[in-house]
């Protein structure tokens, strides 16, 4: 078990590598597809096979599929190398590790260690009821910001015709 999560984890890692350093925006896409599917297997690990199937169906399948489709409808080109500036390959990397010291001292005192959640907490019955009574709002607000969002690419690939 602990070798598959580090096979998993190890995909996940380097593809959203590439997520971030492919120059063109489909093949971005592509590799967050299988950022998601390592995800999928790590919950499957987790006792959590709901979870990990709601992943591949709504995430891999759905919205990434819509990702693909909006890059293609805006006809994004692959992005042209640049120079960049000195300040930043003077300053980047310590600053990074800067921001990531106290990003992990913030993160480690605001959550503590504490035992995992049971695999019941990740019941279908109670993620629904979590979903639709606790964190409807949130829920309603996401559906309305992808909906303007494909709205938005449609009325930019429209202009370009």
């Amino acid at each position: 078990m602990l070798a598959i999560f580090y096979m998993a984890a190890a995909v996940a890692v380097l593809a959203a590598m590439a997520v971030v350093f492919q120059r063109t925006p489909v093949y971005s896409a592509l590799s967050l597809i299988v950022v998601l599917g390592a995800l999928a297997v790590v919950y499957l690990l987790l006792d959590a096979p709901f979870i990990a199937m709601i992943q591949v169906i709504v995430y891999a399948g759905a919205i990434m599929v819509l990702f693909v489709l909006v890059i293609m409808l805006l006809n994004a080109r692959p992005e042209e190398p640049t120079r960049g500036s000195r300040f930043a390959h003077w300053l980047g990397v310590p600053l990074l590790i800067v921001f990531l010291g106290e990003f992990s001292y913030l993160i480690f005192r605001r959550f503590p260690a504490r035992a995992a959640p049971s695999a019941a907490d990740a019941s279908p019955e109670a993620i629904g009821h979590l979903l639709f009574r606790s964190y409807v709002l949130p829920f309603e607000v996401t559906s309305i910001l992808i909906v303007v969002a494909i709205l938005g690419a449609v009325v930019l690939a429209k202009k370009q015709l």
